[in-house]
């Protein structure tokens, strides 16, 4: 097959794991990192990193995502929710639950596939931009959007949108397990809303003895997740845009520091990893330069709290970490529910 790009973004790492590369740093979860991370288990205890999925509440948050409805199975005019199976006579009837759910991928703890976020780019190098997505997979050709079906519902309109290749069904198949480590932001920003720069972030992992290898899976704790849950789904706007802490997309150094770091994906209990919208003037933002340029996952509002606090307690900052997206073929996003074994 011919090669997809001649020209790649600058700070991108298209074609490093091969120009048919889907996984991004995904790929860095070798059968060496799965065990560094199974050798961080000395207690056998589990932490469930998910919040409630009918978290936030409401769609304060983000207008185009919307709490997850629950419905009963339906077949013809039987709702197959405390349903009562007919059976011969003298047997004891058995009664069967069914349901189906309308979800929004990304509404509640989820991962970002590589699909999230792409750009309008010149990879041809003919002078015309056209939609492109990490290691050169193109809009409307690999992610396509069907065309919309005016006689459905809204939320309907546009069923049968695929992200292809770089759907969240190839990075379930992956498993997705290895070493988390954890950074506190808290501890040292509060819940006041802090851009946290590359000079931030060196200082915390110094003062925090905290190593990051390449390979290993970056969780940054804001108590954002705390703050969702006691809003109790009835969230306050203001609040919730202007409290805890996130990446500074607008910074360089920032951005080649993830570069470097190798890390296989950035995740946060907050909105986005990083502070959005933008800084006025930024170039780019840690969406971009991560999912479009070097194929880092993000993981988004996932329950980080109760591990850190353990984490702190025991002087660690390192896990085992199982966290495998639905496979949901074509899916650009995911809800997740983490594992965490310390």
């Amino acid at each position: 097959m011919a090669k997809r790009w001649i020209n790649r973004p600058d700070g991108s790492n298209w074609g490093e794991f091969g120009d048919m590369d889907v996984l991004g740093r995904m790929n860095l979860l070798t059968a060496e990192k799965v065990m560094q991370g199974i050798a961080e288990v000395r207690e056998g205890r589990n932490f469930c990193l998910s919040l409630p999925l009918d978290f936030p509440g409401g769609a304060v948050a983000n207008p185009r995502r919307r709490p997850p409805r629950l419905f009963g199975a339906v077949l013809g005019d039987q709702c197959f929710h405390n349903h009562i199976r007919e059976v011969p006579q003298g047997r004891m009837r058995s009664v069967v639950c069914d349901d189906a759910v309308l979800l929004s991928t990304q509404y509640s703890t989820q991962w970002d596939s590589l699909a999230h976020v792409g750009a309008e780019f010149d990879a041809d190098g003919d002078g015309n931009a056209e939609i492109v997505y990490y290691n050169g997979w193109r809009g409307g050709k690999d992610v396509v959007t069907p065309p919309a079906r005016l006689d459905a519902e809204e939320w309907a309109r546009y069923e049968g949108v695929t992200a292809g290749p770089l759907g969240i069904d190839g990075m379930a198949a992956s498993c997705v397990q290895g070493r988390g480590v954890m950074v506190d932001l808290h501890r040292h920003f509060g819940r006041a809303q802090h851009w946290v720069s590359y000079d931030d972030l060196m200082r915390i992992l110094e003062q925090d003895k905290v190593d990051v290898e390449r390979g290993d899976m970056l969780c940054l704790w804001t108590g954002f997740d705390d703050l969702l849950l006691e809003m109790n789904k009835q969230p306050d706007g203001e609040r919730l845009h202007g409290s805890c802490a996130g990446l500074d997309g607008s910074d360089e150094r920032l951005l080649r520091w993830i570069t470097d770091s190798g890390v296989a994906a950035l995740i946060s209990d907050n909105r986005a990893v990083e502070i959005l919208p933008p800084r006025p003037g930024a170039t780019t933002t840690i969406h971009e330069h991560c999912l479009f340029k070097q194929g880092i996952p993000l993981g988004e509002q996932w329950l980080l709290s109760p591990l850190n606090a353990w984490l702190r307690e025991h002087g660690r900052s390192r896990f085992l970490l199982t966290a495998p997206p639905l496979r949901l073929p074509g899916a650009a996003g995911s809800p997740v529910t983490p594992v965490a074994t310390v």
